[in-house]
């Protein structure tokens, strides 16, 4: 009984240790897998990508130095018409920012007062200057004294004195243009009744304007009657307007330190207005050759300028000095060379060393040639 029960017992060890020996394997190869599948299937970390930039080439070309102001434009002459007699308008003979000739006849006081004081005056010339006559005549016959004769000849001058009075009363009822230029808006009617001195219509002439400007005094010994200059305006953003300094004040202004000028420039395609704000380069020196960025690839900080250069797909943050700047593009005196290529778009999201890649050709420096 005792050798049975060992052999079962025996038996039973060997299929247990049978079978686990079969279930082991397959179960540490199924939870050995799934880690090595789940190990796969894990979220990689991102790859940095390139950073897509737009990109200009420095290139060295012609420069005319100058200094930048800005200014008002001015008519070349300006006056607000005013009558100097009083009396009623009779007619208007204009329209309302129409060109006019000098000497032409704008508005036309009643002149029925002053052309009859003229008829009269006319008249009593007429009859002085006859008394005259007839006392030189009986002068020269002994007839009168030569006192009765000087005071025919004073009485006469008096008469003819006040004969051109009245004339001149009667020629200030019409106002005429002083000057050729533009009538502005008129501020009275046919029928009113103005009195000396009162403001009735504008006239400018805007052939040619001026341009008044401050330079700093530092600038005084460079600064000449005759030197030209570049207007720029807002209202006519694709066009360079030039002219040239005809006037210095003599004066330098003590709270600015500045002095004031004025130069002329032509408007013959009437695109300007007297009172535009006016954006003046004044040409200080002769043409030179300089290089050239556009002024979007300048990456201030604090008191210094940077600038992107791009180097076999990367970007390498440069420090440079700058000179003057115009119409966009800044001079770069140090710092990059002829040729390179700088970052214009997309500063704010590169870094030193950062990849980057063109995304298409930003704008060259204006002048460049292909």
């Amino acid at each position: 009984m005792q050798k049975s029960s060992v052999v079962l017992f025996v038996v039973i060890a060997l299929v247990a240790g049978g079978a686990i020996g079969f279930v082991a394997p397959r179960y540490l190869g199924s939870s050995a897998g799934t880690a090595t599948q789940a190990a796969a299937d894990a979220p990689k970390p991102p790859v940095a990508r390139p950073t897509a930039v737009e990109v200009a080439t420095v290139r060295r070309q012609p420069f005319v130095r100058g200094v930048s102001a800005v200014g008002s434009l001015r008519s070349d002459e300006s006056v607000t018409l005013r009558p100097e007699v009083a009396g009623r308008i009779s007619e208007i003979r204009f329209t309302e920012g129409q060109r006019v000739q000098r000497g032409q006849v704008l508005v036309k006081l009643d002149d029925s007062v002053p052309r009859a004081e003229f008829e009269q005056a006319r008249a009593n010339f007429s009859l002085a200057k006859s008394n005259f006559d007839r006392s030189m005549e009986l002068q020269q016959k002994g007839f009168i004294s030569k006192q009765a004769r000087d005071e025919a000849d004073n009485a006469m001058k008096v008469q003819q004195a006040a004969m051109v009075l009245a004339q001149v009363k009667l020629d200030k009822s019409e106002i005429r243009a002083p000057f050729n230029g533009v009538i502005g808006l008129r501020s009275v009617s046919v029928g009113d009744y103005v009195g000396v001195g009162q403001d009735m219509v504008p006239i400018e002439a805007i052939d040619a304007l001026k341009v008044d400007f401050r330079m700093p005094e530092r600038y005084l010994p460079q600064i000449r009657n005759g030197q030209a200059l570049r207007i720029m305006v807002d209202a006519v953003p694709d066009k360079i307007f030039t002219g040239s300094v005809y006037a210095i004040s003599p004066l330098i202004d003590a709270g600015g330190r500045s002095v004031v000028m004025r130069a002329q420039v032509r408007n013959t395609a009437a695109q300007l207005r007297p009172g535009m704000f006016a954006r003046v380069e004044l040409q200080m020196g002769g043409q030179s050759e300089a290089l050239l960025v556009p002024e979007a690839a300048l990456v201030p900080t604090g008191d210094n300028q940077f600038v992107f250069r791009v180097e076999e797909g990367r970007a390498v943050r440069v420090q440079i000095e700058v000179g003057e700047r115009r119409d966009g593009l800044v001079e770069v005196i140090r710092g990059i060379e002829d040729q390179d290529v700088v970052v214009v778009a997309g500063t704010q999201k590169i870094r030193d060393g950062g990849a980057v890649t063109v995304a298409r050709p930003g704008p060259r420096p204006a002048g460049t040639r292909s």
